[in-house]
């Protein structure tokens, strides 16, 4: 399969009291709504974009279907 679609897994670990307002917002536009939650998306640049801005509050794991 040639167009495997990859995705990331994306837990919400760190709670985000006392981080920047644009942080808080990430975390929110990336699905998050409570600490411990796993979202996942499709594996994108402007995805990675936003992993990288709140990598201290995330773990991520690639997944390939």
């Amino acid at each position: 399969m040639a167009n495997e679609v990859k995705k990331l897994r994306v837990t919400y670990r760190t709670s985000f009291i006392g981080v920047k307002a644009d942080q808080k917002d990430t975390i929110r536009r990336l699905g998050f709504t409570r600490l411990g939650q796993t979202v996942e998306h499709p594996d994108t640049p402007a995805i990675r974009g936003m992993i990288h801005k709140v990598r201290h509050l995330v773990t991520v794991t690639e997944v390939s279907e």
